[in-house]
């Protein structure tokens, strides 16, 4: 006469201990989800209802989790605007929005080495303003 192995007995209680982990894991990520795109949109809310103030910003990963992929700036000179997809911009992704403002600047403005900043509008889940159609200096527009 033998005995039940260990795996019999605890087998079961362990496989399901994993599931219930799991499922908690993934529901752990969805609330994170849901909370990094409610505070990235709040943001959002009051850069374009109010125009600032830009601090507390949330950061670049918060915004990317949250699926507010695109940056909506406006040039302070020109007035001219664009969508900055935020997967391409090089800085860590615990870096906060209101850092960028800085080092963010105009190219149809430049001149020499200065180029008037541009000040954030809002963020967006998808591209909203059409890029320029680059054209060759030597064709005609």
């Amino acid at each position: 006469m033998s005995t039940k192995s260990r795996e019999v007995t605890w087998g079961g209680q362990i496989m399901g201990a994993r599931m219930r982990a799991e499922a908690a894991r993934a529901e752990a990520r969805q609330a994170i989800r849901k909370a990094d795109h409610a505070e990235a949109y709040a943001w959002s809310i009051r850069m374009e209802g109010y125009g600032g103030p830009a601090q507390p910003s949330p950061t670049i990963g918060q915004c990317l989790n949250g699926g507010l992929r695109w940056l909506e700036v406006e040039c302070n000179r020109c007035k001219t605007r664009a969508s900055l997809p935020l997967e391409a911009i090089r800085r860590p992704r615990d870096t906060t929005l209101w850092k960028l403002e800085a080092s963010l600047k105009c190219r149809n403005c430049r001149k020499g080495r200065t180029a008037p900043p541009v000040h954030m509008i809002k963020l967006t889940e998808t591209r909203e303003i059409t890029p320029y159609k680059w054209v060759h200096p030597s064709e005609e527009r």
